[in-house]
């Protein structure tokens, strides 16, 4: 029988295995950053796409994003009202928050201006999104790089990597 933290040892030297601390550093930048787009629903797709593309390590770029749920609702708004300075629409008319008490579908039959207003809106926080996405991720990774290098388990795995 084996020691409780060596399958622990074991598991965390098997998912950063032949992955260097920048490289671990920026899949959990963009793993966090992604997980901030204020649009529920999309990161975690939008994750394993990225992850899948680039290479990155699955299970690390999406803990990143999960950790950032919690920003993702409370940047909402912020993004949403930067993202109205930088691309003013037509002015706004109060929205009807009762519409929201429907489905998407019969919020769409029922009042397309209102779907429309919603769908400008978060057009308006991706933007602001976009603008303070690259920026984050350029500060983080070597951040969390220089964090990464100093932990044990990350430093054997580059290591035993090279």
């Amino acid at each position: 029988m084996q020691a409780p933290g060596s399958i622990k040892q074991k598991t965390a030297v098997y998912l950063l295995q032949g992955v260097s601390p920048r490289r671990l550093a920026l899949t959990l930048a963009l793993g966090f950053v992604v997980g901030c787009i204020p649009v529920l629903g999309l990161p975690t797709a939008l994750c394993a796409v990225i992850a899948l593309a680039f290479r990155l390590n699955q299970p690390a770029i999406q803990a990143a994003n999960y950790i950032a749920m919690p920003f993702q609702v409370a940047l909402i708004v912020p993004l949403l009202r930067l993202g109205e300075k930088v691309l003013p629409l037509a002015a706004r008319q109060s929205l009807d928050m009762s519409a929201f008490a429907h489905s998407p579908a019969q919020m769409l039959a029922h009042s397309p201006r209102v779907a429309l207003q919603v769908g400008g809106m978060a057009g308006q926080a991706l933007i602001a999104w976009l603008l303070l996405a690259v920026p984050v991720v350029m500060l983080l990774t070597p951040a969390l790089a220089a964090l990464l290098r100093r932990v044990p388990a990350v430093a054997a795995a580059a290591q035993s990597g090279d």
